[in-house]
C-alpha cells in the first residue's frame, strides 16, 4: 500500500536523512520525496512511501515524529504513478496538442500535484461552460463558482461558503489559476486534504502560464 506523507520538519542539514533513516528502520519504502516550501526554519515535504502489508497506517507516524521537531501535517493513501518528472512529461504533452490544451491539463495536471482531479472552465460563476474534465472529476452542474471569472490564480478552501455541503463534508481542498485573458481557469481539487500550498498554487500559475503560452504557438 502507498501513502503520501506530507511533512513540516526543522529546515536544517541532515533532517531528511534523519527522517529517511526512521521509515527505513520500520521497514517502510520512500519512493519519492517533493519539498514544498522552506522558509521561517521549515521545510514541508511530501514523501511518498510503500507499507508494507503487515504494518498499519499509523506506524508512518510513528516513525516520522520519532525524528525530534518532525510533524506530520497528513497522511492519505496514495494511487497515482511514482514517476518524477511530472512536469516535464506535461510540457511534452503540452507542444503537439493545439487546440487539445485544456484535455491534456485536465488530464495531466492531477498526476503532476498528486490532485485527486482537475477540470477547464470558461465564462462566468453563474454561467461556467466545463471545457474538459478529468476522470475523477466531480459533477459540476448547478455548482455556483462565484470566483469565475479569474484573474489570478486563489487558493479555495473546503469550507468556503459556495463549496457545497458534501464536497465540504469530504474536505475537498481546491486551488485554481486563469489559464488565458479571456477568463479560462484550472481548478484542482483533492478530497481529505492536504490543503495546497502557495508554492503549489505559484507551481499551477507558472504551468498554465507555460500552457497558455504553448497552445499560441503556430504549428512547427
Amino acid at each position: 500500500m502507498s501513502y503520501l506523507l506530507r511533512l513540516v520538519v526543522p529546515d536544517r542539514p541532515g533532517i531528511l536523512g534523519a527522517v529517511a533513516t526512521a521509515l527505513g528502520t520500520a521497514g517502510i519504502d520512500i519512493v519519492s520525496i517533493d519539498v514544498l516550501e522552506r522558509g521561517n526554519g521549515v521545510a514541508v515535504d511530501d514523501i511518498v512511501v510503500e507499507l508494507p502489508a503487515d504494518r498499519v497506517a499509523d506506524s508512518l507516524i510513528t516513525a516520522a515524529t520519532a525524528v525530534p521537531g518532525v510533524q506530520v501535517e497528513s497522511l492519505r493513501p496514495f494511487a497515482g504513478p511514482m514517476d518524477t518528472h511530472r512536469e516535464l512529461d506535461l510540457l511534452e504533452a503540452l507542444a503537439p496538442a493545439g487546440s487539445g490544451t485544456a484535455k491534456v491539463l485536465a488530464a495531466e495536471l492531477p498526476r503532476v500535484f498528486r490532485s485527486g482531479w482537475a477540470v477547464v472552465l470558461a465564462g462566468s460563476g453563474d454561467d461556467a461552460t466545463l471545457l474538459a474534465a478529468s476522470d475523477a472529476a466531480p459533477a459540476l452542474e448547478g455548482v455556483a463558482l462565484p470566483w469565475l471569472p479569474l484573474r489570478s490564480p486563489l487558493l479555495l478552501p473546503s469550507d468556503a461558503e459556495w463549496v457545497p455541503r458534501r464536497w465540504q463534508e469530504m474536505a475537498v481542498e481546491m486551488m485554481a489559476a486563469p489559464l488565458d485573458p479571456e477568463g479560462t481557469a484550472v481548478l484542482l481539487g483533492r478530497s481529505g486534504g492536504p490543503a495546497f500550498r502557495r508554492s503549489e498554487l505559484l507551481r499551477l500559475a507558472h504551468l498554465t502560464g507555460l500552457a497558455a503560452t504553448v497552445a499560441r504557438l503556430p504549428p512547427a
